[in-house]
């Protein structure tokens, strides 16, 4: 069973960043997309970012940012720790939410539907 365990969210001012990771564990992992959602509550779960492997390892990855986070947020992956990591910079009040990391076992879009896994979820709460 493949486990996902989010940490670094918390209160920061607008303007300031946080980096969210993503340690995953369990046996064999070896997911194609892993990526990070966020949800508000009373509101659908939203895409954040992805990273996708290429072949079989990690050397060539791709992103995909959704567009009210391009240019701010960051995702990178450590593939000795199996941990993805979102830098968040520039952070906004509407940026508050509670992050998921998720993780497929194949090619994954934007669509939360298309991940296998997903971790408990931290809070990211902006605000003065």
């Amino acid at each position: 069973q493949v486990q996902l365990e989010e940490s670094g969210g918390g209160l920061v001012q607008p303007g300031g960043s946080l980096r969210l990771s993503c340690a995953a564990s369990g046996p064999t992992f070896s997911g194609k997309t892993m990526g990070w959602f966020r949800q508000v509550s009373g509101k659908e779960r939203e895409f954040v970012s992805c990273i996708r492997r290429s072949g079989f390892s990690w050397i060539g990855t791709s992103t995909d940012y959704a567009d009210s986070v391009k240019g701010r947020f960051t995702i990178s992956r450590d593939n000795a720790k199996n941990t993805v990591y979102l830098q968040m910079n520039s952070l906004k009040p509407e940026d508050t939410a509670v992050y998921y990391c998720a993780a497929a076992a194949s090619y994954a879009s934007k669509y939360s539907g298309d991940y296998d896994y997903w971790g408990q979820g931290t809070q990211v709460t902006v605000s003065s």
